[in-house]
């Protein structure tokens, strides 16, 4: 699969908005328009592990606008391999774009109802041994090792902070175990009342870095995950027509906004040097109404 790499790039934010600190943006979303930014991240070494036990197939969760569930779907048919994924929700007589992207790629879908869709152990039980599962947004020791590379595309030594939005927090543990001594990784929750975030992270995390504080913000979910009031559509708006910035609903226009607030509330002491991840993904903004975004 060929990916943009070329293409990746630091973008700077200096300005009284962010309280003129030096902040740049790691614009993974630009490494490619499906397996966007993270998502092929967390991916390569389920894949890598797939092939190394001879499965034929991977197997994931997701809900209909889910960006880890298209880009498994996409990976796999590039590499040779069959996909399943098990959609959160009744199937609706219309499915979502990014559902019928998966459709497209090949992906076998397999709709349950919400309350069935929290018992993994269950769901799996019908389907092969052939199959690799992938937990929903690709949580689990392999996609905390690819996530951890993240930090490899640049030098990102010189910077004190890294932020990143918490989903799962899979990104999070893998920018955690291979951050320096000197760097702060801040996570930004994206779901209300995620109170297992800080659990889940550790559990992924090595012995060595199970015991230490982490920095996670609960309060910049904009009233639950995917939640969308005007004043973020409005702060969506204003980063692509300020900054050239595309940001989705669900994870990394509400980091920006912490970023920003956490700047005016004076959280980063002077001098500090920030590196934001943008993970790419965009897949929550086609659920919204055609022309509400700029971009």
């Amino acid at each position: 699969m060929e990916l943009l790499q070329d293409q990746i790039q630091l973008h700077n934010l200096r300005g009284q908005l962010f309280n003129s600190h030096a902040i740049d943006i790691l614009r993974l979303d630009l490494m490619h328009p499906i397996v966007s930014g993270n998502k092929w991240l967390k991916l390569k070494c389920n894949i890598q592990t797939a092939f190394e036990q001879k499965k034929k197939t991977i197997a994931t969760f997701g809900g209909a606008y889910s960006n880890h569930i298209v880009a498994t779907a996409y990976a796999c048919q590039q590499v040779g391999l069959k996909s399943i994924g098990i959609i959160r929700g009744e199937k609706s007589t219309t499915l979502s774009p990014t559902l019928d992207a998966c459709i497209t790629y090949g992906m076998e879908l397999h709709f349950v109802s919400r309350e069935g869709f929290r018992d993994k152990a269950a769901l799996k039980l019908p389907f092969p041994d052939s199959c690799h599962w992938v937990e929903e947004g690709g949580y689990g020791p392999d996609g905390m090792k690819g996530a951890g590379e993240i930090l490899k595309v640049v030098d990102a030594t010189t910077y004190s902070h890294i932020i990143c939005s918490c989903g799962t927090g899979t990104m999070m543990a893998g920018l955690i175990n291979v951050a320096l001594p000197h760097q702060t990784v801040i996570g930004i929750s994206a779901l209300k009342n995620h109170t297992g975030l800080e659990t889940d992270i550790k559990k992924l995390l090595p012995p060595s870095k199970q015991q230490q504080v982490l920095n996670i913000f609960h309060g910049y979910h904009f009233g639950g995950y995917a939640k969308h009031p005007k004043e973020l559509i409005e702060w969506m708006a204003y980063l692509w027509q300020q900054e050239n910035l595309p940001t989705d609903i669900v994870y990394t226009s509400k980091m920006m906004y912490a970023v920003k607030d956490l700047c005016h509330r004076n959280h980063f002491p002077s001098g500090s040097k920030l590196l934001i991840i943008h993970s790419g993904g965009l897949q929550g903004n086609l659920s919204l109404p055609i022309n509400i975004l700029p971009f």
